[in-house]
């Protein structure tokens, strides 16, 4: 085999690996069962930034009024989740009755102390910047409750 077949070869071996590649990653689900569209959901931006004097967006979710506290399954459904859920970070996992026990051991004081004020990786007020004081309490009372 000459050296310019040789090189040719590769070239088109290798164009065929690219295109099946890429054949697999376009597929119209991944591994984890999510659509393209899914995926695009999943990972969009959760804000904009306006400076003044430009036209900007006002949400209508930031602005709404609302008709009360917020539950704390609503608070913890929108909010702690994220966290909670699969334990980022050392977060005690919902349901989970050992990793709560320590943090429950110290009091609900505490617990809500953390919640408000943050600690470790867990940011002020667990990421729900636009919950009262009230709905936080109820976010950890619904965490504690159904983890013991």
């Amino acid at each position: 085999m000459s050296l310019l077949t040789q090189i040719i070869s590769r070239k088109v071996l290798a164009l065929f690996a690219v295109a099946s590649f890429s054949a697999l990653l376009s597929s119209t689900v991944n591994a984890y069962g999510q659509s393209p569209e899914e995926i695009a959901a999943r990972i969009a931006p959760i804000g904009n930034v306006c400076i003044a004097g430009e036209e900007c967006e006002v949400a209508s979710a930031a602005v709404a009024t609302s008709d009360g506290p917020r539950s704390g399954e609503d608070v913890y459904g929108a909010f702690c989740t994220a966290c909670h859920s699969i334990g980022v970070a050392g977060a005690p996992k919902f349901g989970n009755a050992d990793d709560w026990a320590p943090r429950v051991a110290q009091g609900m004081d505490t617990l809500l102390s953390h919640a408000l004020n943050g600690l470790n990786a867990m940011p002020a007020r667990g990421t729900c910047s636009t919950c009262s004081d009230e709905e936080i309490e109820s976010a950890v009372t619904y965490m504690v409750d159904n983890s013991q």
